[in-house]
């Protein structure tokens, strides 16, 4: 961990392997803040919880979270819109399963939505919602508070690489490696209370296996994609 200008290095934290096995690699996958949290996902499943100060370079690691089977590959976080109930953070693995968190002093377990033998690549949180991205190219989107499924979409053609939300919004950016980049309107009905989804954009970044993807602004009006071999960023406008 660095200072926000990058100039000096003020933590770093090395991974136990001894868990591992000899042919088992061993990485840190996924991270995300919350709070003065900082979450970052393991290859054994786990999740390394740092308390990050005010002031000063005194990090911690105040908790070790256990609910993946297998390795983390992404985290998400929002900051809670009540604080009694609200989640937080999310968390996916290389079996699809998400797990959503409450964060605090002691991170609590709030829901466990199961996977269905894909992984999930990415995901994001938006207003009680988590959006997920997996690898046969479908997004999903569940409740936080009670893992309900309300919207499936075929989105791609190959393994979705990056999901990214404009929170003022509401605009979802899905990336995969089929070349394509597509943008969903997210809201939710007045008299049902259900999630909506709208297309509302696609491009194609030809020859391109995209491996990263994200808004530059919170209204979603311009996004960057990067691919697999490429040694540049591509930004797209709307203006």
């Amino acid at each position: 961990m660095y200072e926000s200008d990058g100039s000096v290095m003020v933590y770093w934290h090395a991974l136990d392997s001894r868990d591992a096995s000899p042919v088992q690699a061993v990485f840190a996958r996924g991270i995300a803040s919350c709070d003065h949290f900082i979450c970052v996902g393991m290859w054994s499943g786990r999740v390394l919880v740092f308390d990050i100060p005010v002031k000063g370079p005194n990090i911690v690691l105040s908790e070790e979270l256990a609910g993946h089977p297998t390795s983390v590959t992404d985290i998400a976080s929002e900051p809670a819109q009540e604080p009694d109930c609200m989640a937080d953070v999310v968390t996916a693995d290389d079996s699809g399963l998400l797990c959503v968190w409450r964060s605090g002093p002691e991170f609590k377990l709030l829901t466990r939505i199961p996977g269905f033998g894909v992984p999930c690549t990415s995901v994001q949180l938006w207003k009680g919602i988590v959006a997920a991205g997996y690898g046969n190219g479908q997004v999903r989107l569940y409740e936080t508070s009670t893992g309900a499924l309300h919207v499936q979409i075929n989105a791609h053609a190959r393994a979705i690489c990056a999901l990214d939300l404009a929170p003022d919004v509401g605009k979802l950016l899905s990336a995969a490696e089929d070349t394509f980049v597509h943008i969903w309107k997210l809201s939710k009905s007045t008299e049902s209370g259900c999630t909506e989804v709208e297309h509302c954009h696609g491009e194609c970044v030809p020859d391109t296996q995209l491996c990263g993807a994200q808004f530059c602004d919170p209204f979603g009006s311009s996004f960057a994609v990067t691919g697999y071999d490429l040694t540049e960023i591509l930004r797209f406008s709307s203006e």
